[in-house]
């Protein structure tokens, strides 16, 4: 299996499932209970060795994937399921023990000390080993495609299910199709980036480049395979679903699964005036926040920049934020209860690791711990109920193709729930407009759509609507 086309090329419009409409009011859960169902149906049911589908943030891919695996097994029909971290396979082994606890599930893993989540071994129905011999005849084995990269079997399985498969290379899934007759490949395609620590210039537009993904080369290859998507974000909130979607999935739009309204994020301390508190009573309002500093070249880790991050969390803590929505759950025809804006439930996002480092640095400076703080390829998955975002192109003289990564900026944008507050120096709408593209252009490699100059300059047009200027 290899790729033709690039893997944030665009795809032909799933069908079948999930399509929005815009006749009579939205229905989110009917419209993500059809989609499941289609594709349930198509992965059961089907004859193609092959189901895609993609999934926005907070869409349900995980439910989707526990779903899927349980009524599999429960048809009488052994599966493997790959993801691409151990982390990952870890949350999908506790969700199916969670969903089932009797259900058999394996858990195949490497043969280093600490190599799973020690919580599995509190499990009665989930059997933990570094050998395959060891998980013969239970109903669900789980690994990353590392580890099944290396795994030998006599007979494949009639299922598998491929998690996460926007970050996949191909190679990785050449590696592992000999072990599985069909499979259910789902995965985000807005997103970073398959990663490779080596260049792959070499490989554009041919047949066999290996660091293409796993699901543009699967239908590069197979073209009419099903394809389906989950149409309703649950993460995102209303104010933020129309923005990430029109940015960043053109081809596969989205609804937010909530109303205007439905949910809050109120202070219990009111704001001193500074621009940090008007950026946060902005955010608490709109659901979006820019605070943007004096336009200037600075060093990627830029200290007032950093600090400013800071600031704006610690300011979040100390005005006693509340949150409001429909997972916190209330009495029979009374509203939801506010629960406390913990530090935990908050994220900084960067898009380098030595700027991760400095903003941890600066919340000890102010005696913050727990918060997350970490670059996008890492916060990639989670979800928080208000994230701070140190933007990439804040402070530089140049826009390279690393800091343009549409994926790296979708990520940064669709982690949260409630609210979302950028601190960017001024002067980036600009070195966009200075600094074009001079990526080169290779034959048979689909152009990206929509590219990181497109993708900036919408979200920044957005976010100039929620703008706070700040001299610190």
């Amino acid at each position: 299996m290899t790729a033709t086309q690039d893997p944030s090329g665009p795809l032909p419009r799933p069908s079948g499932s999930g399509e929005a409409t815009t006749d009579g009011p939205f229905d989110p859960a009917g419209a993500a209970a059809a989609a499941t169902d289609a594709i349930l149906r198509d992965t059961l049911h089907g004859t193609r060795r092959g189901v895609v589908v993609d999934s926005p943030p907070g869409a349900g891919k995980s439910t989707l994937v526990v779903r899927a695996a349980r009524e599999l097994a429960a048809a009488g029909r052994p599966l493997m399921v790959v993801a691409q971290t151990n982390a990952q396979v870890d949350d999908l082994v506790l969700r199916l023990a969670e969903k089932d606890p009797q259900l058999p599930v394996g858990r195949l893993h490497s043969s280093e000390p600490g190599a799973f989540d020690p919580a599995l071994a509190e499990l009665p129905a989930v059997r933990t080993s570094a050998k395959i011999a060891d998980l013969a005849g239970l109903d669900i084995v789980v690994s990353t495609a590392a580890k099944w990269a290396y795994t030998k079997v006599d007979e494949p399985w009639r299922h598998a299910i491929v998690d996460e498969a926007y970050q996949m290379r191909s190679d990785a899934l050449l590696s592992v199709a000999g072990l599985f007759e069909r499979a259910l490949f789902v995965g985000d395609p807005g997103q970073l980036d398959p990663f490779s620590v080596v260049g792959a210039e070499q490989w554009a537009g041919l047949a066999y480049d290996p660091s293409s993904s796993a699901v543009s080369t699967l239908l590069a290859h197979n073209p009419d395979l099903p394809q389906h998507r989950l149409p309703v974000s649950w993460r995102l909130p209303a104010s933020a679903a129309p923005l990430v979607s029109a940015a960043f999935y053109p081809y596969t739009p989205f609804r937010s699964g909530t109303g205007h309204g439905d949910r809050r994020l109120a202070f219990g301390v009111a704001g001193d005036g500074s621009g940090v508190d008007r950026v946060l009573d902005e955010a608490a309002e709109s659901g979006w926040g820019l605070l943007e500093l004096p336009a200037r070249h600075t060093p990627r880790t830029d200290p007032e920049a950093v600090r400013a991050v800071a600031h704006v969390v610690r300011r979040l803590l100390d005005r006693g934020g509340a949150t409001t929505s429909e997972a916190h759950g209330a009495a029979e025809g009374a509203a939801p209860a506010p629960a406390p804006l913990t530090a935990g439930r908050i994220a900084v996002g960067t898009a380098h690791r030595d700027q991760a480092a400095a903003v941890r640095a600066a919340l000890a400076g102010l005696g913050v711990t727990g918060v997350a703080v970490d670059t996008a390829n890492r916060l990639q998955g989670r979800e928080f109920d208000v994230t701070v975002v140190l933007h990439p192109l804040s402070g530089r003289p140049d826009a390279t193709a690393f800091h343009l990564e549409t994926g790296r900026l979708c990520v940064l944008a669709s982690r949260h729930r409630h609210a979302c507050i950028v601190v960017c120096r001024a002067g980036v709408a600009d070195l966009l407009d200075e600094h074009p593209s001079t990526e080169p252009v290779s034959l048979g490699v689909t152009v990206k759509f929509p590219d990181g100059w497109e993708a900036n300059h919408a979200v920044l047009a957005h976010l100039a609507e929620h703008r706070v200027t700040w001299r610190p």
